[in-house]
């Protein structure tokens, strides 16, 4: 058995590997380690409260461990985790709001001149507390694409993974949920 110094430097997908073969739990403490806290904040954007964030990150490491066979290496671990993270919260907030995600069609007319950051100097210039207020106010689907793209500088080629749509489908979530945040966050008073 390896020593506890040379597991830890595995790469994420050896030791996903490594833990699906033995199904060993105290494998599954090292990828534990290395994500709790991406998985908590990507949860406490969805949560209400930190111990919320911290029941839903809890949910999200058991039903990884159940999960994580299903990991085949078509990208790295931790964009696949975001994409487990993102559509477990997902899932649960619309269970708790009683509304169903679901996909927008996009009309390619729509993105023709569309640039990746036409409208990111508005998101600069707005303060930080009534951001915050006006990201509370858009729905859930929308607030997290903008963080998933702006706090955790996602590419759009991760988010592509992440939500399994296509670039042009991406570039158009983050024109129409950027487009609402400043309207939300200029009606604040």
């Amino acid at each position: 058995m390896e020593t506890l110094k040379n597991i830890k430097k595995l790469p994420d997908e050896d030791l996903v590997k490594a833990i699906v073969k033995n199904n060993d739990t105290l494998l599954f403490e090292v990828l534990y380690d290395r994500y709790a806290m991406l998985v908590y904040n990507k949860c406490l954007g969805f949560a209400k409260d930190t111990d919320e964030a911290k029941d839903l990150a809890q949910d999200v490491f058991l039903k990884l461990f159940v999960k994580l066979a299903s990991f085949k290496a078509k990208s790295k671990f931790s964009t696949w985790l975001y994409a487990f993270t993102y559509n477990h919260c997902v899932n649960y907030v619309t269970r708790n709001t009683a509304k169903k995600f679901q996909k927008k069609a996009v009309d390619y007319k729509d993105i023709e001149n569309l640039s990746e950051d036409e409208d990111d100097n508005s998101l600069l210039s707005m303060k930080v507390d009534k951001l915050k207020v006006a990201l509370e106010k858009i729905s859930p689907d929308e607030k997290m694409i903008l963080l998933l793209k702006y706090q955790d500088q996602l590419s759009i080629k991760d988010l592509e993974s992440v939500l399994a749509i296509g670039e042009s489908a991406v570039k158009m979530r983050i024109k129409r949920a950027k487009d609402k945040l400043i309207t939300v966050y200029n009606n604040l008073k």
